[in-house]
């Protein structure tokens, strides 16, 4: 089992990462957290899940951090979740808000999951109870700061946008999510963007 990585980048989109590691090509699917944080032809470290399929398909899942990780395995023993599922979960509530929302009961955060439904919400409240530990410390949700910005335009122009396409959308994305994260504000300014091509 492959359980981290460490290379070069070799290519980023918004759904994945190439990384070399030991002269081969990994293709690992990713939050948009994890991706924000990786550079083409710099060194990254993510940690992995590999999940083999019942095809015997082989796919690599990378997270920035352990936690994200262990919060992605636990994810997938709810019914119904696949690593898929579980993945975009993680893209739209990291860790930490995932556990706020379970140990609170907030469906609603849940179900504004995209793919979530309110029976689903349910479920992972009554099967994830007290799985995910506990919620670490209670800071509100910080607002944007340079360095969000700075990591999602770092992001898009490493997909390929031109910087001033780039935070023309960003800008967009911040009028729509005034206090979103490098997540909710890197898949914003993806969807205005993509709406232009």
């Amino acid at each position: 089992m492959i359980a981290s990585l460490r290379g070069p980048v070799i290519r980023i989109t918004a759904q994945d990462a190439v990384i070399e590691a030991g002269g081969v090509g990994y293709l690992v699917l990713a939050t948009p957290d994890t991706l924000a944080g990786l550079r083409i032809g710099e060194e990254a470290f993510v940690h992995v899940s590999m999940v083999i399929s019942r095809e015997n398909e082989q796919t690599l899942f990378g997270f920035s951090d352990d936690d994200a990780r262990e919060a992605f395995e636990v994810l997938k023993t709810v019914s119904g979740i696949g690593p898929r599922s579980a993945l975009q979960i993680l893209s739209a509530l990291p860790p930490n808000d995932l556990r706020r929302a379970i140990s609170t009961k907030d469906e609603a955060a849940l179900v504004r999951v995209p793919g979530i439904g309110k029976k689903t919400a349910q479920r992972m409240v009554l099967e994830l109870e007290g799985k995910l530990g506990p919620v670490v410390g209670d800071v509100p949700a910080s607002s944007p700061s340079s360095d969000t910005d700075s990591d999602v335009l770092d992001a898009l122009v490493q997909m390929g946008w031109k910087e001033h396409d780039a935070s023309v959308a960003l800008a967009e994305a911040h009028k729509k999510i005034p206090d979103g994260t490098v997540a909710q504000l890197l898949r914003g300014a993806l969807q205005i963007l993509g709406q232009r091509r």
